[in-house]
């Protein structure tokens, strides 16, 4: 099952493992080097030159970039109502490099709801999935957050 971020209001009644599409996105050259000159500043993130010299033979994307922009900008809007906090990242995996103009196709889907009625919370795992043009993963991860219980469920 598969829906888009706009159908999507609340996990309320929402079936682990329904993977809700965030969309594609393509980095810029301009916004990898910003991003990783604040957050990151390898050699390989912030000067062509070095990056064609490393290892990965261009310039990529610092790691945290693609999840910061689509937490950001497509999760946080959607969720962010029920959100209490985070609570854990884990399994945050690197597995290719994306480089300037790369379309990265994004998911998220809940793998896993821990109820906790006294509190009137839900723990939620989300699993977030970043894929290149073919289909490969270029990065994924894991992140356990609070969320409000919805009220028909206190």
């Amino acid at each position: 099952m598969e829906n888009t971020a706009m159908e999507i209001k609340s996990f309320n009644n929402y079936p682990v493992h329904t993977r809700i599409d965030l969309g594609t996105l393509a980095l810029t050259e301009q916004e990898i080097i910003d991003f990783a000159l604040a957050f990151d500043p390898l050699d390989f993130h912030i000067d062509r030159e070095a990056g064609r010299r490393s290892y990965f033979k261009g310039l990529i994307a610092s790691g945290p970039h693609l999840f910061n922009l689509v937490h950001r900008t497509k999760w946080i809007p959607m969720f962010k109502d029920t959100v209490i906090c985070g609570t854990e990242v884990k399994s945050w995996k690197f597995i290719k490099p994306v480089y300037p103009g790369m379309p990265v196709h994004s998911y998220v889907s809940i793998t896993e709801v821990v109820p906790n009625p006294e509190k009137h919370m839900l723990a939620l795992t989300w699993f977030y999935e970043f894929l290149n043009a073919e289909g490969e993963h270029v990065q994924t991860l894991e992140m356990t957050i609070l969320h409000k219980m919805p009220r028909e469920q206190k």
